[in-house]
């Protein structure tokens, strides 16, 4: 085998598969042996769903009437906007990974009904305090402190 071969054979098993791989590769095998099963895979990258419109459906587990359902948006620029069920929002939100953060919120000021303004303050107190995002069975579900808010895309 060609010393140049064995060198980059033996520097991608120690990366993939650390120093029992090197001593392996370097005894001039070509391919680096199969990782051991106590080897943890690493971690899978997330991308968060941007540029899509989601309805929310619940907060916590309470259902939002329909009528009156907040939505949310981020695109590539990292602006967060939406509908919280009697306003509309906007905020700096980052989204890497599974984690989340979302900046302070810009918020009109229409006036509605005692039930919907609480609906919708409960709605961005999670959604500002949201920590991490996940997607499950096709639901966005954003997860903080103050509570979970699951979301269905919008059509």
């Amino acid at each position: 085998m060609h010393s140049r071969s064995i060198v980059r054979s033996a520097a991608l098993a120690f990366a993939l598969l650390g120093a029992p791989a090197l001593a392996w590769a370097q005894k001039g095998n070509e391919r680096p042996p199969p990782p051991p099963d106590n080897v943890v895979p690493q971690r899978i990258l997330k991308v968060f769903p941007f540029d899509t419109t989601w309805m929310a459906v619940n907060l916590n587990g309470k259902a939002f009437a329909a009528d009156r359902r907040p939505a949310f948006i981020l695109d590539k620029q990292f602006r967060g906007r939406g509908f919280g069920g009697c306003n509309t929002f906007s905020a700096t939100t980052y989204a890497m990974q599974d984690r989340v953060a979302v900046g302070p919120i810009a918020l009109t000021k229409e006036t509605c009904d005692k039930a919907t303004a609480e609906a919708e303050r409960a709605f961005l107190v999670v959604l500002r305090t949201s920590q991490v995002w996940e997607l499950k069975d096709g639901k966005l579900l954003l997860k903080g402190p103050n509570g979970i808010i699951t979301f269905e895309r919008s059509m």
